[in-house]
């Protein structure tokens, strides 16, 4: 294939993450913590220690403005959450998928389960935490650093409305202490920049200044923040059915107990298998055509096949012989532009 379309990668992601480009997006779909697959968790209380060397891999290699989504459930989401933050990851919201009354096999024995049913996982956005350095050494978020900076300059607040040719929105969103405060675009912080060289004092260090050797310019201010692609009428509550039977992947294996050695047909390759209408939204939402996009523990590879039909470039792994098989099949596929992936 000339133009890389994706890569899977056949075994433990920890052996790929070295060799993948940075990522712009991560949807990690891993260990839940309720024995779902081979080498999943007994329970919630070890997810920590499961996802602790590929958070490690995630923040060294990620981008100032990667995303990530988190799939778990609501207890797994929650014990993993204070060391997604501890390690970089700013939480933004958290999305539901709401599988309805469908989910619900059978009758529920409300007096042997003594809870409500459960019909849902849950998906959480976070973003890699953005600190920009100082001349005085501190390292700041965009908001405190674009206010100190243009304070180092001495020139008054009100002057930038004037530097970036607009009435107010430089002082009252640009470099407000407050919750109003609104991501300046690009070409507006380069020329705040420009307009403390050449009105303020003379500066070892560049005003506005990333690397400390030139001050930034609109491209490059534009590019430290995470993609978000709104789309009208999607909130952060999926209701769509689990996956039906025609819908799932079917998958063969060999049997391993002796004198059974005629292959096992069941009834889905796998249990977890993503809808692909879901994972197009998080592909959507949150990157670029041509982005690259990490699945890191691939399973049916359903974030890569959205990333492949989406224009982006996706990077998975799969430990698990079968799943790889089928997710190989399903990205060779949807990079010939068949149609065949289903759901």
């Amino acid at each position: 294939m000339d133009e890389k379309k994706y890569e899977i990668f056949h075994g433990n992601v920890l052996e790929a993450y070295q060799n993948w480009p940075s990522p712009d997006l991560i949807i990690s779909d891993g260990a839940y913590g309720v024995r779902g697959f081979r080498g999943d968790t007994v329970d919630v209380s070890s997810l920590g220690e499961w996802y602790l060397p590929h958070l490690l891999e995630w923040s060294k290699k990620a981008k100032p403005s990667t995303s990530l989504w988190f799939w778990n459930t609501e207890e797994g989401w929650a014990t993993m959450h204070p060391l997604l933050v501890s390690h970089g990851w700013d939480f933004v919201q958290l999305a539901i998928w709401d599988k309805g009354l469908a989910h619900v096999a059978g009758n529920v024995n409300g007096k042997t389960i003594r809870q409500l049913p459960v019909v849902t996982e849950v998906s959480a956005l976070y973003r890699r935490r953005l600190l920009l350095n100082t001349e005085d050494g501190r390292a700041l978020g965009a908001k405190e650093w674009l206010r100190y900076e243009w304070e180092r300059s001495g020139i008054p607040l009100c002057k930038a409305n004037e530097a970036c040719g607009v009435k107010s929105a430089a002082t009252r969103k640009y470099l407000t202490k407050d919750w109003l405060w609104y991501w300046p675009p690009g070409e507006c912080v380069q020329a705040m920049a420009e307009y403390c060289r050449t009105n303020g004092p003379a500066s070892d260090r560049p005003y506005f200044s990333l690397d400390g050797r030139s001050p930034v310019t609109a491209a490059e201010w534009d590019g430290l923040r995470a993609v978000w692609n709104h789309r009208n009428g999607i909130t952060n509550v999926w209701s769509r059915p689990p996956l039906a039977d025609s819908e799932r992947f079917k998958g063969t294996m060999e049997r391993s107990a002796p004198r059974m050695h005629r292959p096992t047909r069941f009834s889905c390759a796998h249990l977890n298998q993503k809808p692909l209408d879901l994972m197009s939204i998080q592909v959507n939402a949150a990157s670029n055509e041509g982005d690259v996009v990490w699945e890191p523990f691939g399973g049916l590879a359903s974030a890569s096949v959205s990333s492949i039909l989406l224009g982006r470039i996706p990077y998975t792994a799969e430990v698990d012989d079968l799943f790889a098989s089928i997710a190989e099949d399903r990205l060779r596929d949807a990079a010939k532009g068949d149609d065949r992936n289903g759901e």
